[in-house]
């Protein structure tokens, strides 16, 4: 099933549901309120909403632009520890070739990790597989350690491959707190309770057509909804209709692929 499909079977109940419930506190409100008690105030209510949906106009803005900009840079995170994998993984090509072979298949071993088990980790935030997976890049620091190069041109080479690794590893680091990222508690309430304030203040307009009031009041509460539902699923990055996709680490492991077949084919790269 298409991705554009699932997220929409996920956010119309939600719109529906928010919409079909500001119809009912809409209905039950006016039984209560009649209509003529709150023309008299018309004025007064009308600067008062303007006044509160802006205020929450600014605030929803804020934060959609705060969660955006986390999942952009988890996913640059993501993008640049998967070239940083690929750069690695071709400059050890010009080790010794015993611990040649021993951090490439470390590499290997770690980004196979990370596609069937760390992806699911970070959504689920299990931080004991997570550590399980950085245990692979233990292993292509032992084998960086162990590695003695022969000559100034694979010192050289050494060098480099020391740098790439501590690259690979803030990289990693980085893409993990990423993953932990979270709007404050006080600020989601805040964010609720506003919506609530909002969509209740649009009872009190004085709209002599009921079937009206309804329309304008359920889709005020529907875009808000749909609002709430792309914050709350921005806000983790790796779970969700909108994750951060992992295709660079399969591309990464395609690219080791065919880093071994150039080096086995002695074609200059």
């Amino acid at each position: 099933m298409p991705r554009w499909l699932i997220t929409l079977l996920r956010l119309t109940p939600v719109v529906a549901a928010a919409s079909g419930a500001s119809v009912v506190g809409l209905i039950a409100f006016r039984t209560i309120a009649p209509l003529e008690e709150l023309r008299g105030s018309s004025a007064e209510l009308g600067n008062y909403l303007q006044t509160v949906g802006g205020i929450y106009a600014v605030l929803l803005a804020f934060v959609v632009y705060v969660v955006w900009g986390q999942f952009n840079d988890a996913r640059g995170f993501v993008e640049r520890e998967a070239t940083a994998l690929v750069d690695l993984h071709r400059t050890a090509s010009g080790l010794p070739k015993e611990s040649r072979l021993a951090i490439q298949d470390g590499l290997r071993a770690y980004v196979d990790s990370v596609l069937r088990d760390e992806w699911v980790a970070m959504a689920q935030h299990d931080d004991a597989a997570v550590e399980r997976v950085g245990h692979k890049l233990d292993d292509v620091w032992l084998a960086v350690h162990r590695c003695q190069p022969a000559d100034t041109c694979q010192h050289t080479v050494y060098s480099e491959v020391l740098s790439r690794f501590n690259d690979l590893t803030d990289l990693r680091t980085s893409r993990l707190i990423s993953a932990q990222f979270r709007i404050p508690l006080t600020m989601k309430i805040l964010l609720y309770t506003g919506a609530v304030i909002v969509v209740g203040s649009m009872y009190m307009l004085s709209i002599p057509q009921l079937w009206l009031h309804a329309i304008v009041t359920a889709a005020l509460a529907g875009a808000i909804a749909h609002i709430l539902y792309l914050i709350t699923d921005l806000d983790d990055a790796f779970s969700g209709d909108w994750q951060v996709a992992k295709r660079p680490f399969e591309r990464a492991r395609l690219g080791f692929e065919h880093t071994l077949q150039l080096v086995d084919s002695d074609v200059p790269r």
